[in-house]
């Protein structure tokens, strides 16, 4: 059976919630809500407002994990004040799941780079999680979504590291490029599993730059809006967003698709999908 991605053009706080309700997956017990706090400086993340209606809905927590690189998110205190600078505090419960160690360590016996997974030991408080994810570009995995939310976002600071060295964290920004995205391939499995598929995943094509909401000095969107897009599938959702980006006559295109490509970003959804956590093949639901 193809998975189903419902999709609407109509991009609102009401209309994300809409789309989660008809998804009707039931996340039991206390959930973990994986959002992107934003770095400080960027324009383009998605704020804490757009997502309050479905996030008061759940009566989850928000939970995030701190940066491997210099930043305003990459230590404990830092990333509370940027928590607090960006509004998640005025209004949710928020949880830094590696403020302390140590990590929580996921075996991934059919990892095929990485056989570990190093995350933010709180995530052992939770039964289930929502996957908040920006669909946008990004500098080095090509794309961002829901697969990126699952591994890298998960992924304690030390773990970040350890994914993007293919298993060596002291290779960080060194190791062979399709590792590191076979790598987070790995990870996200570990996690949908950790969760026995207690999961469920919403993208948002808006404000599409080639750059992620982690750079604090990002490129503005290159191209319109697409749309809100939810399932209980991180592969099918992600490969829904790329072929919504192939399908666009949006003068932008272009360059947004030329970021994913150089990245060689679709591997990722390629060995998410080898994986078996997930399928490419999927039925797009649309919604007005």
């Amino acid at each position: 059976m193809k998975s189903k991605v419902y999709f609407s053009r109509t991009i609102s706080p009401e209309k994300v919630l809409e789309l989660y309700k008809l998804l009707g997956k039931e996340l039991p017990g206390k959930v973990a809500i994986k959002v992107h706090s934003g770095e400080v400086g960027n324009q383009n993340f998605l704020t804490p407002e757009f997502w309050k209606p479905t996030i008061d809905y759940v009566k989850g927590t928000v939970v995030e994990c701190n940066t491997a690189y210099e930043g305003e998110r990459n230590t404990t205190e830092k990333h509370l004040k940027t928590f607090e600078k960006h509004g998640w505090i005025k209004y949710f419960d928020v949880d830094l799941m590696d403020a302390q160690g140590p990590d929580k360590e996921l075996d991934i016996p059919n990892g095929k780079v990485i056989q570990k997974n190093y995350v933010g030991k709180n995530i052992e408080n939770y039964d289930s999680m929502l996957v908040l994810s920006h669909f946008k570009g990004h500098p080095m995995g090509g794309y961002g979504g829901a697969i990126k939310q699952l591994s890298i976002g998960v992924a304690s600071s030390y773990g970040k590291a350890y994914i993007h060295g293919a298993g060596d964290a002291d290779k960080i920004w060194t190791a062979d490029h399709d590792l590191f995205l076979r790598s987070m391939a790995d990870a996200a499995g570990s996690v949908v599993e950790y969760f026995k598929g207690n999961v469920a995943y919403v993208n948002v094509m808006m404000n599409m730059s080639v750059d992620c909401d982690c750079c604090a000095v990002a490129e503005d969107p290159c191209m319109k809006d697409i749309g809100i897009l939810v399932s209980d599938d991180p592969i099918a959702i992600d490969q829904a967003c790329i072929d919504l980006v192939y399908a666009s006559n949006d003068p932008g295109r272009d360059h947004l698709l030329e970021r994913i490509e150089s990245r060689n970003g679709v591997l990722t959804i390629e060995a998410a999908s080898g994986q078996g956590y997930g399928s490419r093949e999927y039925e797009l639901i649309t919604v007005e």
